[in-house]
């Protein structure tokens, strides 16, 4: 128990057996629940656990017999943490990264009411940084605002951090089955607790790095996530600013958006066809294409500004 608070512990595990044991001696002696996801991990990484369950009663095994993903994984995790009736769960890897003592400070801002969601920050340690594998740094970055625009959460430094803490109540208003469950699992957790207007706050939590080797496939990312993040902003705009709410920022786009794809696609038409044809584009022409493509641009940059204020800060 913390703080009055039942805390569970979610710890998905796929071919991370070289460091299972250690993350699991590792947590501090208050967290009432360890509950260990084998993601049909093929290394028998759940015997691991269960061996180590028959010495503490906090660990609970649950098993995939089909590999789900580290978002399958986790929601199997969260469904387990409320069947318990733990007021927080957090999630960590089982890959050693996270360091355990920084759980108390990611649980804090949730037991004291501030905020339903928080999520590690390693950018705020430059040394960290320094020790974070070149390519893993770049991707981060990469992807940092895109992930920003798609989730809402602008001022969010670290999105695709997985070391996380989300309350009971928080949980419960999501439908956890309707979000992607694969390496999208982050990004669109973020989008569903912006739909729902969740309070998220950063916590400056260092990472480790060792030997551990991702299994996240760089080529799927970078051919699949295009389309995911479209999808993701699709969803929240369509959720947040059509249905559940219809405010500046919803015709600021609606009538933005199309003004802007008119000006681009309508002036590369006509200057592909005017260049094949070899003769001078009117300036009437240029001028049915430029002027939508200003318009356009200041209104969804209006819009932006809108969402970026629209950032949920006070979860009382």
């Amino acid at each position: 128990m913390y703080k009055n608070n039942k805390i569970a512990v979610v710890i998905p595990t796929y071919k991370a057996e070289n460091h299972l044991t250690d993350v699991l001696g590792g947590l501090p002696d208050w967290v009432d629940q360890i509950i260990v996801v084998d993601d049909a991990c093929p290394r028998k990484s759940g015997e691991i656990a269960e061996k180590l369950s028959k010495t503490n009663e906090k660990i609970i095994v649950i098993r995939h017999e089909i590999n789900q993903g580290v978002g399958g994984a986790v929601i199997s995790g969260y469904k387990k943490s409320i069947e318990l009736g733990c007021d927080v769960t957090v999630k960590m890897d089982s890959d050693d990264q996270m360091d355990p003592a920084y759980i108390s400070s990611l649980i804090n801002p949730i037991a004291e009411g501030n905020a339903g969601y928080t999520k590690g920050n390693r950018f705020v340690d430059f040394k960290a940084l320094r020790s974070m594998p070149t390519l893993r740094l770049m991707g981060n970055s990469a992807l940092s605002f895109t992930v920003k625009a798609c989730s809402g959460y602008w001022s969010m430094m670290d999105p695709t951090n997985g070391y996380t803490a989300i309350g009971k109540s928080t949980i419960e208003k999501l439908n956890l089955d309707k979000i992607a469950k694969r390496y999208f699992f982050e990004t669109d957790m973020l989008i569903s607790l912006n739909i729902q207007s969740t309070v998220i706050q950063d916590v400056p939590v260092p990472a480790r790095y060792g030997n551990e080797k991702s299994s996240l496939s760089i080529r799927n990312t970078m051919t699949r996530f295009p389309y995911l993040l479209l999808k993701g902003l699709t969803k929240r705009f369509i959720l947040k600013y059509l249905i559940y709410d219809f405010n500046m920022a919803s015709i600021y786009v609606l009538v933005g958006g199309p003004m802007l794809l008119w000006g681009i696609f309508y002036g590369l038409y006509k200057w592909v066809e005017n260049t094949v044809n070899n003769v001078a584009t009117p300036t009437g022409t240029i001028m049915l294409s430029v002027l939508p493509l200003i318009l356009g641009t200041q209104f969804i940059i209006a819009a932006i500004n809108i969402d970026i204020n629209s950032v949920p800060k006070n979860n009382k």
